[in-house]
């Protein structure tokens, strides 16, 4: 018999000064040992519904609040959030700002010690076990990598062992295989320990493999809240709503050859179903792009690179270690490696903001080591994973002017109209860049730096925090940069921005690179794949294990594929269906 956990009841709530209310009539249950998503568009209400459950709206949070909320039987109106931090775990988006102690098991201690709990070391101890975390306990928390921090965020909620743990998007800035272990320990909670597990999550894949439940939020509403599998499948209502379910789904219903409907929602799922084709063996390693890239201009040129800093003990942490690359003129490279690989530390080297400890960068012909930042930003523009640290002034035409007007540059205005319109910010154009949406701030970030007339642009995770209708408009007019700038440097998590964009691929781990190629050669490598725990794209996988030469790349591409082989009548005027 399940028990009620959770009861919303008539909730309406309004932020101080909105138009609109963000939550309208809100009413949802949630059962004891649930493993929840909660889904929608931006804005859709679904961080402000989560702030019901810990009780900081209405006591953090002020606004127009009516209705009820019950968590464990509190009314959390009636409760403090002290008390409801007990029963509720929070791991915020922004994870990093709740990590407030140096090392590691003080900041998962520091929960328990501040509610005088005498054990509070074994609490500590025992969140960072069950994360996943054990050995780390004096390491200080800026040597851990972007996975860990978010386990250990994690580990700070586990430490008050509370029956429920929410996490608002917990992979939007993890490579794959940390997103995966992410996602591993909150199976590990919600089925031997019995924690009602709540994720607000944009990647339906994970939704599939992981929850038991889907919650569809749209405009401040529950729409409805459906087990997975039947969730998932209703392509239609979700797509209209710019959410995008697993890519074998899409494949299935685009193809349209499933009397039943019932399209697969897992990857072991669809090659059950789809049709197994004999095509020529995909070669193992495929072909690289040296000899295409041998006539072009070279723009950026390293040589045996190595970088290191001091830690607070003094002693060198080595981020990048004989490095030799060079960047060509027509390049649009996606670099990529697991957290910590040192990819944001080679851009900064590109821009001259940090030197090399040994070796030499050279920038269309100026050696980063004698030239300033501020002389760098004639050639190199760096965007970075945070988009508000790209904002000066307090509107976007005037970010975007910013440059060109410093610069002295002719006619800028007309430029920065052209600019405007080409990343369709010129009705935003009055408005405050940081109080914008997460999508609009990315556009507006993009423009700053094309303003900037640079002959590279490097960007730093431009997919990350956005949902999956956002990133697909990010990455086309990412495609448009080509027509600006000489090369393109994007450093990504996002496996479908590589396969659907760059024409380069160069794998980073531990400091070294592992491989430069194109995304044939690094897709079909799976030694590499795992070596460096990257995941390819969901449809790439399929098509892979359906023995489909060439192998598909995005799901238009998969569908196009099948129709030509199986969706045609054959020698004997039998037309092929998927039942």
């Amino acid at each position: 018999m399940t028990t009620e956990q959770i009861k919303i009841e008539h909730v309406n709530f309004k932020y101080p000064g909105g138009e609109h209310p963000v939550l309208n009539d809100v009413n949802l249950t949630i059962q004891k040992g649930a493993f929840v998503a909660i889904i929608g568009g931006n804005g859709s209400g679904k961080s402000t519904l989560c702030k019901l459950i810990n009780g900081l709206i209405p006591h953090y949070y002020v606004g127009d609040f009516t209705g009820s909320v019950t968590v464990n039987g509190l009314d959390t109106k009636e409760s403090k959030v002290a008390d409801l931090s007990h029963h509720v775990g929070y791991v915020y988006q922004d994870f990093d700002n709740q990590l407030v102690r140096a090392r590691v098991l003080e900041d998962a201690s520091f929960a328990p010690l501040n509610f005088g709990h005498a054990d509070y070391k074994e609490r500590g101890k025992r969140a960072l076990e069950l994360t996943g975390l054990t050995g780390h306990d004096e390491e200080f928390i800026w040597q851990l990598s972007g996975g860990q921090k978010h386990l250990l965020a994690l580990a700070g909620a586990v430490s008050l062992d509370p029956d429920i743990l929410i996490m608002d998007e917990p992979i939007a800035q993890l490579d794959p295989f940390h997103a995966k272990e992410i996602y591993d320990v909150l199976k590990m909670l919600n089925e031997q320990h019995g924690k009602t597990i709540i994720v607000i999550e944009h990647h339906t894949e994970f939704i599939a493999d992981y929850c038991k439940e889907v919650v569809l939020m749209d405009q401040g509403n529950v729409i409805w809240k459906k087990p997975t599998a039947d969730a998932l499948r209703l392509v239609e209502q979700l797509m209209e709503r710019q959410i995008f379910p697993p890519q074998v789904t899409q494949a299935a219903f685009k193809l349209d050859t499933f009397s039943n409907k019932s399209y697969p929602i897992t990857l072991s799922e669809a090659l059950g179903l789809f049709p197994n084709q004999v095509g020529e063996e995909v070669a193992a390693h495929g072909p690289t792009n040296n000899s295409e890239r041998a006539g072009r201009q070279s723009i950026v040129e390293m040589e045996q690179v190595s970088f290191a800093y001091k830690t607070i003990t003094r002693s060198k942490k080595t981020v990048l270690n004989g490095i030799d690359l060079t960047i060509n003129q027509g390049d649009r490279i996606a670099l990529v490696g697991n957290n910590g690989a040192g990819k944001s530390s080679l851009m900064r080297l590109i821009t001259g903001l940090v030197k090399p400890a040994e070796g030499k960068v050279m920038v269309k012909g100026k050696n980063t080591r004698e030239c300033s930042p501020e002389k760098m930003a004639d050639f190199v523009t760096y965007i970075y994973q945070n988009p508000e640290e790209m904002f000066i002034e307090d509107s976007v035409r005037k970010d975007v002017s910013f440059f060109l007007k410093a610069r002295k540059v002719p006619e800028y205005e007309k430029i920065v109209d052209r600019i405007l319109e080409q990343f369709e910010l010129t009705s935003l154009q009055e408005r405050d860049s940081r109080l914008m949406s997460g999508g609009q701030q990315r556009r507006a970030s993009l423009a700053i730096g094309v303003a900037m007339n640079p002959s590279i642009i490097l960007l730093d995770e431009p997919t990350a925090n956005l949902d999956i209708a956002t990133r697909k408009h990010i990455t086309r007019l990412i495609g448009t940069l080509k027509d600006n700038v000489e090369a393109v440097l994007v450093a990504t998590h996002d496996m479908q921005l590589v396969a659907e964009w760059a024409n380069r691929v160069i794998v980073l781990k531990d400091g070294h690179v592992l491989h430069d190629g194109t995304r044939e050669s690094v897709f079909n490598n799976r030694e590499l794949l795992d070596l460096a725990g990257l995941n390819p794209p969901q449809i790439m996988e399929l098509s892979r294990g359906l023995n489909m030469s060439p192998v598909c790349y995005t799901v238009d591409d998969f569908v196009a594929a099948v129709n030509k082989q199986f969706g045609e009548e054959n020698n004997d005027g039998i037309q092929t269906k998927i039942i």
